[in-house]
């Protein structure tokens, strides 16, 4: 018999007729084709790996989010690579639109992944056990028993008890000499699978719903200052999409005072902190004044909100009279640490200074020593000989022209020096107490001090201190929990229990039956050949009772 024509080896044309085409798939088919590609178990899986790997940035850079005052620091410290940055979204990764890219693409894929097999599954469920095999002895599992006491159908029907009662749906065969049950246990694998991936569309809903629905903010508060629960007193504020005012409780806190504790016995790890809180007064509607305390991670829920302590550092009191003897400024000044030791740094805008607007770079040290080049740093965090320094400049600090301008860093061109660097004053030092006179009869600046009672050597309460709180509020939480546990749930389901087929057959011979076990694994179960045989040992004891 001659081969086809067109066959690789065969006696006509290498080549097929150039008038055979393919079919063209057009819009439609091309359509179809990437949504199976997009819906398959493989697409989702790499999604979901790229999801993890595209929120690895939010985490090596600071988020506005989160940290805007680490953003605002990043774009000081890196004039150059932070616009570049922040045209790459990478300070907003997760509200990115290559981060929602992925994350909307996953969603999609997981559905279309989850729904046909829901349904495949559900018909499968209703479905009957599949007919017995007409060759058990090819399955990897098999046993087989002879019995010359009970008949086909008597020992079938004591299989089938058997089976049932071992968890097994159970449907019973008839053949031409032979009685068999057929039996299948193991779907809530199959179910377990379902309820992980459909928990994590549960997970992807909730964290977009909270998301929209929930808000962000930072405060940062000063020893003895108080806040309310309102949008325009938090220093910066990311609601979400759905966001409302009226998702705000309306509730208050107080920062009484911020405790710090530093390693002293160590000398590996001297000066290193041990523990951070932040004791607050809570006051909400209706209710006396509570008090709590804030740690780091360890949150403090208030009025559906959770309180995150971020961060802290000193915020030293300066006070400044202008060049008419007038208080033109007199404030808490957070300072941003800089290095472990907390050398900090803040700037001081004093726009209604009489007759010329001043402003400052502060630096300031909670343990100020020396350093060979004359330089002061801080060998400790704690407050053992504070000392703060200033660079005075006088001019118009551009605050009548609308423009924002960031209260952590002053840009000093357009001004003057009048001490401190390019001036012929020094830089002011001052420690608690102190005061200095501006030149020029411009004012003078003085660092008050916490507590002006205290020992002339004892600095520990002269300088208040700031915690730097994130005030989140996600009302989907309870939902993403819930979800998660779900996942861990069906994924534990779908990993332990095995999916398995049974057979017992019974064929009618001279003086008795012969009886036939199998059993047919869908995927690896090593346990599948013990589970067989001791159906048959069970089985035939059941028998002989």
């Amino acid at each position: 018999m001659s081969r086809p024509y067109d066959h690789i080896e065969g006696s006509g044309p290498s080549t097929p007729d150039p008038g055979i085409t393919q079919p063209k798939l057009g819009i439609v088919g091309y359509l179809r084709f990437f949504w199976r590609q997009l819906t398959s178990m493989r697409t989702a899986i790499v999604l979901l790996l790229l999801l993890a790997i595209a929120a690895v940035p939010g985490s090596m850079w600071p988020q506005r989010s989160s940290d805007p005052n680490g953003v605002i620091q990043f774009f000081a410290n890196n004039a150059e690579l932070a616009p570049v940055l922040d045209k790459l979204q990478l300070f907003d990764v997760y509200t990115s639109a290559w981060f929602s890219a992925i994350y909307l693409l996953l969603f999609v894929s997981l559905i279309g992944c989850v729904l046909p097999r829901t349904l495949h599954h559900l018909r499968a469920l209703r479905a009957a056990p599949p007919k017995t095999p007409v060759r058990l002895e090819r399955l990897s599992a098999y046993a087989t028993a002879d019995d010359d006491e009970t008949d086909a159908a008597s020992a079938i029907e004591s299989a089938r008890a058997l089976l049932r009662g071992s968890g097994y749906r159970v449907t019973l065969y008839e053949g031409a000499k032979h009685l068999s049950v057929s039996a299948e246990r193991g779907y809530l694998r199959e179910t377990g699978n379902l309820v992980f991936h459909t928990a994590l569309i549960g997970v992807l809903v909730a964290v977009g719903l909270g998301g929209g629905f929930g808000y962000t903010g930072q405060k940062v508060l000063v020893e003895g200052q108080s806040f309310a629960n309102v949008r325009g007193a938090y220093d910066s504020f990311t609601p979400g999409r759905f966001f409302t005012d009226a998702a705000l409780t309306p509730y208050r806190i107080t920062l009484d005072d911020f405790e710090a504790t530093y390693e002293e016995q160590s000398i590996v790890a001297y000066g290193q902190p041990i523990d951070y809180s932040a004791h607050l007064t809570t006051w909400l509607p209706g209710e006396e004044g509570t008090k709590g305390t804030v740690k780091v991670n360890e949150p403090l829920e208030l009025g559906g909100t959770h309180l995150y302590l971020l961060g802290n550092g000193y915020a030293p009191t300066i006070t400044v009279r202008d060049g008419n003897g007038n208080i033109a400024f007199t404030a808490s000044v957070p300072f941003l640490p800089q290095d472990s030791n907390l050398t900090s740094t803040g700037v001081v805008r004093v726009p209604d200074a009489l007759p010329e607007q001043l402003a400052m770079i502060g630096f300031f040290y909670p343990t100020a020593r020396e350093l060979p080049n004359g330089a002061l740093t801080s060998i400790h965090p704690d407050l053992r000989d504070p000392m703060l320094t200033l660079r005075v400049y006088k001019g118009d600090l551009g605050l009548d022209s609308g423009v924002p301008q960031n209260v952590y860093a002053l840009d000093p061109s357009g001004l003057t020096a009048i001490a401190g660097d390019g001036a012929d004053a020094p830089a002011l030092e001052l420690q608690p107490g102190e005061t200095a006179e501006l030149p020029d009869g411009l004012g003078s600046v003085t660092f008050d001090s916490a507590s002006p009672d205290a020992a002339a050597d004892d600095w520990s309460h002269s300088v208040p201190r700031f915690a730097s709180l994130d005030i989140h509020h996600d009302p989907a939480q309870g939902w993403v929990l819930l979800f998660a546990v779900l996942a861990v749930a069906g994924l534990l389901t779908s990993l332990f229990i095995p999916r398995r087929r049974v057979w017992v057959k019974a064929t009618e011979r001279k003086g008795g039956i012969r009886l036939e076990y199998a059993g047919l694994a869908r995927g690896e179960d090593p346990g599948l050949e013990a589970a067989v045989a001791d159906i048959a040992a069970r089985h035939t004891s059941r028998m002989k009772a």
